[in-house]
Formats: C-alpha cells, structure tokens, sequence
C-alpha cells in the first residue's frame, strides 16, 4: 500500500508539475499578448479620434469658407455702392448697401460658429499629436514591459530551480525510507530464518564440531610443549690465580677457553 500510495503521490506531483508549466506559459502568452491588444487599443481609439478630428476639421473648414464669402461680399457690395454714387445714383448705392448689411449680417452671425469650430479643431489637432505621442511610447513601453517579464520569468525559473533543491532533498529522503524498509525487510528474514533452524540437528552438528576443534587446539599446544629444550644448567669452575681462587659459571657442555 505504502508502494501505490509513493506512486500516486508522484503521479500527483508530475501532474501538478505539468499543470502549473501549462498556467505559467499561458500566463506568459496571455501577458505579452495583453500589452499589445492594448497598444492596438489605443492604435483604434486614435482613428476615433483622427475621425472625429477630420470631421471637426471639416466643418471648420466648410464654416470658414461660408464666413470668407460673405466677407467677401460684403466688400464688393460696399465697393459697387461707391461706384454708384460716382456715377451719381444713390438709388443703387442703397441697395448695393443693403446686400453689403445682409452680407455682415451673416458674418457676424457666422463668427462666433467659426471662431469655436476653429478652437475645437486646434484642440482635436493637439490631442491627435498627443495619442500618437503616446502610442510611440506605448510601444515602446510594451517591448520593454515584455523583455521585463521574459527576464522575471528567466529569474523565476532559475530560482524555482534553486529552490527544487528542497524537493530533491525530499526524493532523497523517500529514497533512504525505502532502503529502510528493504533493510527491516532483510533483518526481519533472517529472524524468521534463525528461529526455524533452531533446535535442529544442524545445530547439534555445529556444538560438537565446536568441541573437535576445541580437542586439536589442545593437542597442538601439548606438541608445542614436548617439542620445547629445557635450558641447560649452570656449572660453577674454580680457576685458581695469584691473587685467590676466581669462581666463574660455565653452562653444562661447554669448554673453558684459555
């Protein structure tokens, strides 16, 4: 059971393993893929607003050509009226004025229209300028937030792998608790195989050689003995001097020198 239960349990961490790499690369995906949806989001929300600005841009244009012509003429009715009154006919002086006031009329209504069509315009230019200003940094933000990331996830990986350590060092210990196991499993054999040689012949047939070795040791160490030369005795001889009698010892056997 303790065998299934190991093998489960790294099935399990195999396909944790396998599940965590397949979130960690779709996170990686996911997140590179962000960035550049949102520079190609804001790439989108410029041409809304290239578009919103070419129409804004537009009316301005069309409100100031309408405003240029009655300027326009209103100075050619005032000039015509001067040249009727040259010509000595105020009749047609007035109502050459009176086209000129209608003309000024319609400048002065159109004034206001044109001065914030041109206002709007000028602010659309300088939010365009300004998008495009932020989409270049965008991208360029968005190289460096993706480079930033591979290089977070290059030290996540290694880091991941220094700390693997831990879990190897784990491996070692399930490694070492089976060795224990084998080694339980080995002195538990050789009990069972102690106890059901117990009381045997065998057994007898190992006492008494135990007593014939005992029996030639002994009668070694008695050849060893009757093989041993008692050490000859001492002789004492007299050698007689001037000065007194020298007594020296001679072993047994042995000459005396001169």
């Amino acid at each position: 059971m303790a065998f299934l239960s190991d093998i489960f349990g790294r099935m399990g961490r195999v396909a944790r393993g396998q599940a965590n790499a397949g979130v960690d690369a779709l996170e990686d995906a996911t997140f590179e893929a962000t960035v550049r949806q949102t520079v190609a989001d804001m790439k989108t929300e410029l041409n809304n607003v290239v578009r919103a600005s070419a129409m804004a841009m537009s009316n301005y244009n069309t409100l100031q050509a309408e405003y240029d012509k009655y300027v326009r003429q209103s100075a050619e009715w005032k000039q015509r009226a001067g040249m009727a009154l040259d010509a000595g006919n105020e009749e047609l002086a007035k109502k050459a004025l009176a086209k000129k006031a209608e003309c000024d009329t319609q400048v002065n209504s159109m004034k206001l229209s044109v001065d914030n069509a041109q206002v709007t315009s000028e602010k659309l230019k300088q939010q365009v300028g300004e998008l495009k200003r932020k989409i270049e940094d965008g991208e360029r933000t968005a190289g460096t937030l993706v480079a930033r990331k591979n290089a977070a996830v290059a030290q996540r990986k290694v880091s991941e792998a220094m700390a693997g350590v831990g879990n190897a060092d784990n491996a070692f210990a399930q490694l070492n608790r089976f060795e224990q196991t084998v080694s339980k499993e080995e002195a538990t054999a050789k009990a069972f195989d102690q106890l059901a040689n117990a009381g045997t012949d065998h057994d007898l047939e190992k006492e008494f050689a135990q007593l014939g070795t005992s029996g030639v040791d002994a009668e070694l160490a008695a050849l060893k003995a009757e093989r041993q030369k008692p050490a000859a005795p001492y002789i004492p001889k007299e050698i007689a001097g001037p000065a007194g009698t020298l007594t020296i010892d001679v072993k047994a056997g042995e000459k005396a020198g001169a």
